[in-house]
């Protein structure tokens, strides 16, 4: 990465103030439309608020994030790759403190000296009827990694520069559920894992953050 990573994540906490690109451009590559959030919002029952943690930390002189492979399991993110994160608790304060916690307890990792950057645009999920909001952080250190089993098959941390390269997005055939059939969907190639649905379009908008050139 050409720009020095603090500056790079100065310029992301700044961009994360104004308001966000969204997801429109990645959808056109979908095939599908989501409901909107304000349609979302006013489901029966309503969405279950989630939260999920992009955490940006330096490794071996580079930036990188951490996804998660989930366990395979009866249910509609069986096996899928994703940032940790999970359902909002009675007990949270806000959604920040979700998706703090849910990183903690599926990573291990402590999150105290987590600066919290900011959040993307919040993804509605139909299969699951969730509303996820990806909370951005920032640490100087990742330390203490313990995974959960019962939650995580695999940590799997990403250079950002590999997120932010082109030749990565793919195009592969799925069943999307929301749809109701199968179809051509976009991915990330992502060190080999397919990375696809909520999560892609959570990379997409990051991605445009990050991009120096705007």
């Amino acid at each position: 990465m050409n720009t020095d990573r603090n500056t790079l994540i100065e310029r992301l906490k700044n961009r994360l103030r104004a308001p966000l690109p969204g997801h429109d451009a990645f959808l056109e590559l979908s095939g599908y439309r989501r409901p909107d959030l304000a349609t979302a919002m006013n489901r029966d029952p309503r969405p279950v608020e989630s939260g999920v943690l992009i955490l940006l930390y330096p490794e071996d002189g580079t930036l990188r994030t951490m996804l998660m492979l989930r366990p395979s399991y009866d249910g509609v993110h069986s096996g899928q790759v994703g940032f940790p994160g999970g359902h909002r608790e009675t007990k949270d304060g806000s959604i920040m403190v979700t998706a703090l916690r849910e990183f903690t307890e599926e990573t291990g990792a402590p999150h105290e000296a987590f600066e919290v950057l900011g959040n993307l645009t919040p993804v509605y999920i139909p299969p699951s009827n969730a509303l996820v909001t990806p909370v951005v952080a920032r640490t100087h250190r990742l330390e203490g990694l313990a995974p959960d089993p019962r939650e995580v098959a695999a940590l799997i941390p990403v250079d950002v520069d590999h997120l932010l390269r082109d030749d990565i997005l793919k195009r592969t055939r799925l069943f999307v559920k929301a749809a109701g059939r199968e179809l051509e969907v976009p991915y990330w190639d992502v060190d080999g894992h397919v990375v696809w649905g909520a999560t892609a379009l959570m990379i997409a908008e990051l991605r445009a953050l990050l991009d120096v050139r705007s």
